[in-house]
């Protein structure tokens, strides 16, 4: 069992920067590839950023690549979310997800374990 907890969102102006953190309880962090999703109203929940186990690996959705960086710290047993230069069209409930696996997932159904999620909103 893997405990996430999301913390960082809230409300910013476009071309604003929030980042957001993701704590890990339960399981060896070290052991699970971690990724963002998110979820706007009325759409389904798509892929943001994924980082490996060790953090040597990453993959990002290409609306956020350039944008956005996703990290690691296990010594923490945290992952982050660095946003910058957001856009309205980010506005979302931003989920962290881990997965038993050493390769990153960029599917909801590649990941067993997921965070309550916090609220990111960017007004224009």
């Amino acid at each position: 069992q893997v405990q996430l907890v999301e913390s960082g969102g809230g409300l910013v102006q476009a071309g604003g920067s929030l980042r957001l953190s993701c704590a890990a309880s339960g399981r060896t962090f070290s052991s699970v590839a971690m990724g963002w999703f998110r979820q706007a109203p009325g759409k389904e929940r798509e892929f943001v950023a994924a980082i490996s186990r060790s953090g040597d690996s990453t993959y990002y959705a290409d609306s956020v690549k350039g944008r956005f960086t996703i990290s690691r710290d296990n010594a923490q047993n945290t992952v982050y979310l660095q946003m910058n230069s957001l856009k309205p069209e980010d506005t979302a409930v931003y989920y962290c997800a881990a997965r038993l696996h050493s390769r990153v997932g960029i599917y909801v159904d590649n990941y067993a374990y997921w965070g309550q999620g916090t609220q990111v909103t960017v007004s224009s």
